[in-house]
């Protein structure tokens, strides 16, 4: 049985990654002032960046509707045998409750998953969902499959500034600048779907050593599952800086792919964030 998977941009892949991995991305829509874009089709990450750090403006996002996805299924069944849909953590937007009130004008040939994630916890259940299908498991096999790792799935982020918190209505004025003027550096995870904070710590170097104290705490990561790394903003200086630093210890004779933060995360994150996304044994 072929599956064709479909998935909303919060999974963090460019359109061209989409294409070599057989998946359709639907792009989110959003609004930076009175500028609407599709995600990753009009304006790249690294151009949101540009514009979030330049002008005075925070992006608006829509929901994907309910329409979309009966019209991406329809044309998913007629490319493939079945359809499963991905869609980040419902947790945080409203893409999963649409996607299941399209799926209920199909048969079980449609399934939907709530990844409970978003960023790069999503990318890597994305890339182990295409890894399933290109072994020829069916779209049953592999939404049991993909609910079993979300047991094993992990994200570990550091921010590097509490400005966007801020503008996207997550933190007071007054502790943003007193966070800022700290030098506070707030370390996320995802859990049950949502932001999480494991801790904040003073300056970029603890934050970084915040990240190496959990790739040790979470377990061993599991190299023969998907892996990601990536960063916000225009250049990957801290996470480069990380890596020179601790990579040796946690992915020796590994290379991880790196990727761009999307809008989803990017947004609350801002610049100069980076972030692991992989498995655990």
């Amino acid at each position: 049985m072929s599956v064709k998977i479909i998935v909303d941009s919060a999974c963090d892949l460019t359109p061209e990654e989409g294409k070599e991995l057989n998946i359709q991305i639907i792009p989110l829509r959003y609004m930076l002032g009175d500028k609407e874009y599709l995600d990753g089709v009009t304006i790249s990450n690294t151009e949101f960046y540009k514009i979030i750090t330049t002008q005075d403006v925070f992006p608006k996002t829509s929901q994907i509707t309910p329409f979309q996805y009966e019209q991406a299924f329809e044309d998913g069944l007629k490319e493939c045998d079945e359809v499963l849909c991905m869609t980040m953590s419902s947790g945080v937007s409203g893409c999963y409750q649409s996607a299941c009130l399209a799926q209920s004008e199909f048969d079980e040939k449609v399934m939907v998953f709530n990844s409970q994630h978003f960023c790069f916890s999503y990318t890597v259940l994305v890339k182990y969902a295409v890894m399933l299908r290109d072994q020829g498991l069916n779209v049953k096999e592999i939404y049991d499959k993909l609910t079993e790792a979300l047991q094993k799935v992990r994200i570990i982020a550091v921010f590097d500034t509490l400005e966007y918190l801020k503008k996207g209505g997550r933190l007071s004025a007054g502790a943003s600048i007193i966070g800022n003027v700290l030098g506070i550096k707030p370390i996320i995870t995802i859990s049950e779907g949502k932001v999480k904070v494991i801790k904040t710590v003073r300056g970029i170097k603890k934050g970084m050593i915040s990240m190496d104290e959990y790739l040790d705490e979470e377990g061993e990561i599991d190299f023969d599952m998907p892996i990601v790394s990536g960063y916000t903003g225009v250049a990957p200086d801290q996470l480069n800086e990380f890596m020179e630093k601790y990579g040796n210890r946690h992915f020796e004779g590994h290379e991880l792919p790196v990727e761009v933060v999307g809008t989803t995360v990017g947004s609350y994150a801002g610049p100069d964030a980076f972030a692991i996304g992989y498995f655990v044994k």
